[in-house]
């Protein structure tokens, strides 16, 4: 898919929809600061209100000159009346700033950490088929976008509401005729700026998604930045960086170019306006069919009608984004888990003891191929090993007993109950995982180990860091268990981020241990160390350890082998040693590489 063609499915919906759907989305998030808001306009409106009586004042101060009726004191009182006018202004133009933008800025808070709870909510196979930087670009463009229509749009609209209503008033009860000729314009404007909206929409929503690529761009490049320095590859993703930028550059001109016309187009109309009054009213003041005051004041009522008439163009911009990038943020909220729980989920009474399989058989969304197929197994307390050549299914399997995928109907039974009936928080805190690729944060070495359970004493910490292995290495950096580790414990080997993943898997107390190749690139020694926590662990646990080493599996009290997502061997290893093709192989190869010598772990 090319930056020129966005995911989104903006273009199908109307725009009316679209906006029936946002102001859905922040009705209830609007309702808990409708008394920021409130007073936000109610300071608008007087502003307003204090902006209209000015032409007025002017009005009665100059009929006065002309009729010789006022004097110096007349004068100075309506010289004193329109600076209390202006300080009004400047006050009330105070509060609805703080309010209303306040206002904004609270939405714009609660709307991010509605995304964000949301995206805790949803399961694996929706941030398969979402980038990061797409849900990066949601969470900064698109909110600020929206936080500016709800901000500085709300506020352009609505003053454009009541001044162009009150000037029109005025205006009409000055002249009705020269009214009607100064307003003459407005339909065209209506029409262009209808046009140019609509243009607007389409053109921004391939802005943003062309935004989220670049991020995701940016991301995925600063996170593999090792693996581009070792190939050398910075001048491509200097040019890719380059020539998506490019294309942002241009999807963000065609749109400048319409914001461009809007503004222009909106003064050209207002000025035609002013043009038309000048010549028309100037007349009927001439003729005395209008005092001279009450054409001044009708000029400078005008005037105040340029600001609602110019900021059409600028609130159909800002409205336009918002629309836009709230219609993005609610393509996010749509989603759901796949999972599928009946009810609000069982409690089972007792932790996990023991999880049948019943001739799984499991596809990954979107692929037709089964991955497993017909798995039948039966887990209970001990170490249960699962061996098989490279897509074998290993792997699925373990993410399908963390939970991190739906399963038929009828197919797992954890404790003798169906697992779609399980409530699924309570299961997954049943599981600790540990795999190959562990995630660490860029915290402290602690917090990694104690993110399961961040209640952990330093003492708990330090007791599974032994377990695994690295107890003494943790020791060795200058802030032991306070150093940071950097992104993705960028700082530390691979087989100290595996173990410290387990150490993390370890110290939850979880009843269902997994580790997914969780030991591959630790050395010997320390893998019989760990080996024998593990077993140690097993005694009241149900640990399901998939490996390619079937010296970690030695001590299992049930190895299945996997061939093609089918279970092709089950027994002990002493027993697929002796009656298994697949485990003999195995077997035998890695006899034969021991005996050449140690291995070496990272």
């Amino acid at each position: 898919m090319t930056a020129n063609q966005p995911r989104t499915h903006q273009d199908q919906r109307s725009l009316p929809g679209e906006a029936a759907r946002a102001l859905a989305l922040l009705r209830p998030l609007a309702a808990k600061y409708r008394l920021w808001f409130g007073g936000g306009i109610l300071a608008l409106i007087g502003v307003d209100l204090c902006q209209l009586l000015i032409p007025r004042v002017i009005k009665l101060s100059i009929d006065g000159l002309g009729s010789g009726t006022s004097s110096h004191q007349t004068l100075l009182r309506w010289g004193l009346v329109i600076i209390a006018l202006a300080i009004g202004v400047a006050v009330f133009r105070f509060l609805w700033r703080n309010l209303i933008l306040s206002f904004s800025r609270f939405m714009e808070r609660d709307l991010r950490e509605l995304l964000f709870g949301h995206l805790l909510t949803l399961d694996r196979p929706f941030f398969q088929r979402r980038t990061t930087g797409e849900l990066m670009a949601l969470a900064t463009n698109d909110l600020a976008s929206v936080q500016l229509a709800l901000g500085m749009g709300v506020i352009s609209l609505v003053d454009a509401i009541i001044m162009t209503g009150a000037v029109v008033m005025f205006m009409a009860y000055i002249s009705p005729k020269l009214t009607l000729i100064a307003l003459s314009p407005l339909p065209l404007l209506a029409v262009l700026t209808k046009v140019l909206s609509s243009r607007l929409h389409k053109r921004f929503a391939m802005v943003q998604e062309t935004f989220s690529q670049l991020t995701e761009l940016a991301r995925s490049t600063i996170n593999a930045m090792r693996l581009i320095k070792i190939y050398t590859r910075e001048a491509d993703q200097t040019t890719r960086f380059d020539q998506l930028g490019q294309v942002y550059i241009g999807q963000a001109m065609k749109v400048a170019a319409i914001q461009g016309l809007l503004f222009p187009v909106s003064g050209l109309v207002a000025n035609v306006s002013l043009l038309l009054v000048v010549i028309v009213g100037g007349r009927m003041a001439i003729n005395g069919v209008i005092t001279i005051g009450d054409f001044v004041a009708f000029i400078s009522y005008l005037f105040l009608l340029v600001w609602p008439m110019m900021a059409i163009g600028w609130v159909a911009n800002l409205f336009q984004r918002g629309v836009t990038s709230l219609s993005r943020i609610q393509a996010i909220l749509d989603e759901r888990p796949a999972f599928a729980v009946s009810g609000a989920g069982l409690i089972p009474d007792q932790p996990v003891s023991s999880i049948e399989l019943n001739s799984l058989d499991f596809s990954y969304p979107g692929q037709e191929t089964p991955v497993l197929r017909a798995v039948s197994l039966t887990l209970g307390p001990g170490l249960f090993g699962l061996v098989g050549p490279t897509g074998s299914g290993k792997s699925t399997l373990c993410h399908l007993l963390a939970r991190q995928y739906s399963v038929p109907e009828g197919t797992i039974r954890v404790n003798g109950r169906e697992l779609n009936e399980i409530d699924l928080a309570w299961y997954r805190r049943s599981v600790a995982y540990a795999p190959q690729e562990p995630f660490l944060f860029a915290d402290t070495i602690a917090a990694n180990i104690a993110f399961g359970r961040p209640s952990a004493t330093t003492a708990e910490i330090e007791a599974v860091a032994r377990a695994v292995g690295i107890h003494g290495e943790i020791a060795q950096f200058t802030d032991g268990y306070a150093s940071r580790i950097g992104e993705k414990g960028v700082k530390l080997s691979g087989g100290q981020r595996q173990r410290i993943s387990l150490a993390r898997a370890l110290l939850t107390r979880a009843p269902v241990l997994i580790i997914d190749d969780g030991l591959s690139a630790v050395d010997a020694g320390t893998e019989r160390h760990i080996l024998a926590a593990i077993a140690e662990y097993a005694r009241d646990a149900i640990v399901v350890m998939a490996s390619h080493r079937l010296a970690q599996l030695a001590g299992a009290r049930t190895v299945a082998v996997l061939e093609a997502g089918r279970v092709t061997g089950l027994g002990s290893h002493q027993q697929l040693v002796a009656g298994n093709s697949y485990y003999q192989t195995i077997h035998r190869k890695q006899a034969v590489d021991a005996a050449k010598g140690p291995s070496h772990g990272a």
